[in-house]
């Protein structure tokens, strides 16, 4: 399975202290060359540099049509993270997006790109009982006190979801 990921669900995950989950899940993920950037050039991650950069299963990757980013962006009004993250999509014939932001799903919706973002890959990583309910609760916490931006009703969809009482 060929995963590409954008930036924040790799942060959020790293930020709740459950980036394994993306290896468990896929083994690999492919991050385009601006989101590499993103996740260790950025001084808002100055800690998460140093794991980013020695986690074997993430693997930075040049896209090779630049000038399809720079379109794209253009169109959409997508970062260079997100618009590399789809057109890697593309290049590498990959069956899965990772992202977060709503504009860059949107885009990925009307592309016909398969795509999840951080609240399903918890939920999958609770169904394949890789964390526990109490586990994926206290991620949801967690990012939220890092000034991770995770709507009300998502959060309650996850709650729902893991059979824990609606909290936020």
């Amino acid at each position: 399975m060929i995963v590409i990921s954008d930036t924040t669900p790799i942060i959020s995950l790293l930020k709740a202290g459950h980036l394994e989950l993306l290896h468990q899940l896929y083994e690999q993920v492919f991050v385009p060359q601006a989101v590499w950037r993103e996740l260790t050039e950025n001084p808002s991650y100055v800690e998460e540099k140093r794991i980013i950069e020695t986690t074997k299963f993430l693997s930075a990757v040049p896209v090779k049509n630049a000038k399809s980013v720079d379109i794209l962006r253009s169109v959409t009004g997508l970062d260079a993270g997100e618009s590399e993250a789809l057109i890697l999509y593309d290049e590498q014939n990959a069956n899965l997006l990772l992202m977060d932001e709503r504009k860059g799903r949107n885009v990925a919706k009307q592309l016909c790109i398969k795509h999840i973002g951080t609240a399903g890959i918890l939920m999958l990583a609770y169904d394949k009982n890789l964390v526990s309910a109490t586990e994926v609760k206290a991620c949801i916490d967690t990012m939220l006190t890092s000034g991770i931006r995770f709507d009300k009703k998502i959060c309650n969809t996850i709650m729902a979801h893991i059979g824990l009482k609606i909290l936020y």
